[in-house]
């Protein structure tokens, strides 16, 4: 298949606003059942041959659940080898809370989200118990979800070995719907008392974040994105490449890459990692990080090599 097909927002944001819910009944059980990791790090989702994975969690017992989104199904599978199977075709966000619910009854597995609602969604004070609102599953507009988040995976790795300093996994966040990979420096940022404690386990470092999101109401476009945070002052001036822009968006700006503009290009992986690279050591530089020092080419440290 092509790299980047179509995946326009307004041809499956029903189904992508059912999928985002879905994800987050998913996510609230690897939030509950995994070990604390540093900014947040053991909750995003990780990518599989046929979907997405919570990854093993639990001791007793270990399990993951599995979104297999060619077949379109959601398995809890321990590693005993119990697995309990719900379909996710033609389903409510509150049909597949409750096989969830009883899922992990049926196979004994401590976590209870009997009463979670969405995070940061509009109907957050909604529980998904009670959500048949959202019910539309397109299960082609799914499968490239999924195909599309994979091909931008591999181009997150890529650039990722470009770095040798602390960085997260290449990961997809059930929150924010985004699949990002994280830069970091050793500088500490004193986060507000009164800042959400999301925020503030996720920002205590310096960041220049670059992922890709396949739109939502306020940006109703796919794209590729960065930021920076804190972010410096006069980042918004520094130059991107063509097609790029710095977007005004909650106070600070974002360098977005059309998912579209990218498609275009004539070597559109290519069009990718440099916008990251671009965008990267403009907030990098600006922030005052050791860019030459940080490099990491190809992905090797061996100074042999």
């Amino acid at each position: 298949m092509e790299l980047f097909p179509p995946i326009p927002y307004a041809g499956w944001s029903d189904t992508l606003a059912t999928v985002h819910r879905v994800a987050q009944v998913v996510g609230r059980v690897r939030l509950l059942a995994s070990p604390r990791r540093n900014h947040w790090w053991n909750v995003p989702f990780h990518l599989t041959g046929r979907g997405i994975t919570t990854r093993p969690m639990g001791l007793d017992p270990t399990f993951t659940v599995d979104l297999d989104l060619l077949d379109h199904r959601l398995d809890i599978t321990t590693v005993e080898g119990r697995r309990v199977s719900t379909g996710l075709l033609g389903r409510s966000v509150a049909q597949v809370h409750a096989d969830v619910v009883a899922g992990l009854t049926h196979l004994g597995i401590d976590v209870d989200i009997t009463g979670a609602k969405p995070f940061d969604l509009p109907d957050a004070d909604r529980p998904f118990a009670a959500d048949t609102e959202h019910a539309s599953w397109d299960a082609a507009a799914v499968t490239r979800y999924w195909q599309v988040l994979s091909q931008v995976n591999l181009v997150l790795e890529e650039f990722a070995g470009g770095f040798s300093g602390k960085t997260s996994p290449v990961h997809h966040f059930w929150h924010t719907f985004d699949i990002a990979v994280t830069r970091f420096s050793d500088r500490v940022v004193d986060q507000p008392a009164g800042a959400d404690p999301v925020t503030r386990e996720a920002y205590s470092r310096e960041v220049v974040s670059s992922g890709f999101w396949f739109g939502d109401p306020t940006y109703p476009d796919p794209a590729f994105y960065s930021y920076t945070a804190p972010e410096p002052a006069g980042l918004e001036t520094e130059p991107l490449p063509e097609g790029a822009s710095w977007l005004a968006r909650g106070g600070s700006h974002l360098a977005v890459l059309p998912y579209d503009v990218a498609r275009a290009a004539a070597d559109p992986r290519a069009a990718v990692l440099e916008f990251f690279e671009a965008a990267y050591t403009a907030g990098a530089t600006r922030a005052g990080w050791d860019v030459a020092g940080l490099a990491c080419t190809n992905g090797i440290t061996d100074p042999h090599r």
